[in-house]
């Protein structure tokens, strides 16, 4: 019993903040040089202290990149134990010294969203502008990336909150999900477009120009699916983008399909500026929650936040009616409000 202690004793009495203020940073920036950046060290140093960390503990923490000895391809499953606790530890040190401060210190209270491309137009707009009208001095910060990346970020403590999807259990520890809705794939193109007019079919659909999501996202891998399970295949030339802007101005200039969430051309289907399709996408429905990381005291401001994105969920999701569809076959088709 002494002896299996003995590591778990000599790492509580040896372990210091620049330890793991050197693992977060490591952590956050997946690079020893730009972790020494970040923390006004060199290189070698910010080595020797992970180094010192890893003897503290008795196992490596870090997985370096196959690129070289800089890169960091992630972390060993101790390493993900300790980030969370080691989070914790510095975020508890950095409440207190603002207890502490003087009472012109004024803290700057600040919010990190993560938000999916996709997602973001349908949920954060309406919430954000009511956090702004309760909160006027919070500083909000929106960062929109693929799930895996923000996944990433949340869980090292860069992000306080993520609006996107679930993924895989690996991507998943240390966080919790909260299910506010699901959406399907839809077929978007611009008003007047041939399709629109005389009704179509997914094969009808392959000819004209398509825009896709990335290569590695859900909704391009649900897009795939639903190809493959007709026998087809996603044409090669098919554009690819992350980018909504770009992919809503392409479709709205030219014949081009987009093949997306129902949440990000919403607002375009209800202004008529875009007109969904009526092909029926079973199976490609995919759940959209909020995800926080388990172990983290949230804010009052990410409460009030996590309040308005459930309400914004709520209220916002009607369903636009797919072009040549009737009110009476919409109304069949409608799914409870989400």
């Amino acid at each position: 019993m002494k002896k299996s202690a003995a590591p778990a004793l000599a790492f509580s009495r040896n372990v210091q903040l620049r330890h793991l203020r050197c693992f977060v940073a490591i952590a956050q920036e997946r690079h020893l040089a730009r972790a020494a950046e970040r923390l006004a060290v060199s290189q070698p140093a910010i080595s020797k202290t992970l180094t010192e960390l890893e003897a503290l503990v008795g196992t490596r923490l870090v997985e370096r990149s196959s690129a070289g000895r800089r890169g960091v391809q992630g972390l060993t499953p101790t390493g993900e134990q300790l980030l969370g606790h080691a989070l914790r530890v510095l975020e508890a040190v950095d409440a207190g010294a603002q207890a502490i401060a003087p009472a012109a210190g004024v803290r700057l209270e600040r919010l990190r969203i993560g938000a999916l491309p996709s997602v973001a137009p349908a949920l954060l707009p309406q919430a954000l502008a009511r956090l702004r009208a309760h909160w006027p001095a919070l500083q909000v910060r929106v960062k929109s990336a693929t799930n895996a990346v923000l996944l990433d970020e949340l869980r090292a403590g860069e992000l306080d909150l993520v609006a996107g999807r679930i993924s895989d259990p690996r991507l998943m520890t240390g966080l919790s999900f909260e299910l506010l809705y699901t959406e399907p794939l839809v077929f978007a193109v611009r008003k007047g477009h041939p399709l629109a007019r005389r009704g179509s079919s997914v094969q009808a659909v392959l000819g004209f120009p398509l825009v896709v999501y990335a290569e590695g996202t859900i909704p391009r891998h649900n897009t795939e699916s639903f190809f493959s399970s007709r026998g087809l295949a996603l044409p090669p030339d098919a554009l690819q983008t992350l980018d909504l802007m770009v992919a809503r101005a392409l479709v709205a200039a030219s014949d081009a399909v987009w093949v997306t969430p129902l949440g990000a051309a919403r607002d375009d289907f209800l202004a008529g500026t875009l007109i969904r399709l009526r092909i029926d996408t079973p199976g490609t429905e995919e759940p959209v929650g909020l995800l926080m990381r388990s172990d983290a005291q949230s804010s009052a401001a990410c409460v009030a936040m996590v309040g308005l994105l459930r309400e914004a969920a709520r209220q916002g999701q009607p369903k636009s009616r797919p072009a040549g569809a009737s009110a009476k076959s919409a109304a069949s088709r409608r799914k409870p409000a989400r």
